[in-house]
């Protein structure tokens, strides 16, 4: 079991720096799919909370910065707040996807993103 919640984490970091590097680069369209990918992971029932707190410590290594407006605004809100705003910056990425406008997909996915780390 332990080797695989290693393999499972061990590929959602891939598929996140991956999508973190594809982005830099401008291929929106792959960082996305890259990203649909990792959550996907994420939502399957092999995911455990260990795997979760492993992400999240990734997630605030990729996307740690000096200035955070998202972090200054999670600290004002509560957490059922927190999730709505994750649900809608979701739905906000699968809209522009089905649009064919992944930049603003990508954008919108790696914002709700920012929701999960502290």
């Amino acid at each position: 079991m332990k080797d695989t919640n290693e393999l499972i984490l061990g590929n959602i970091i891939k598929l996140t720096r991956s999508s973190e590097n594809k982005f830099q680069l401008g291929n929106f369209k792959g960082a996305i799919d890259d990203k649909i990918k990792a959550n996907a992971l994420l939502k399957s029932k092999s995911c455990d909370e260990k795997i979760i707190e492993k992400y999240i410590e990734e997630l605030s290594r990729l996307y740690s910065s000096k200035f955070d407006l998202i972090f200054d605004h999670k600290l004002k809100i509560d957490r059922i707040k927190r999730n709505e705003i994750v649900k809608m910056l979701e739905q906000k990425s699968k809209e522009k996807l089905k649009n064919l406008d992944y930049k603003g997909a990508i954008k919108a996915f790696r914002r709700a993103e920012k929701y999960f780390f502290n």
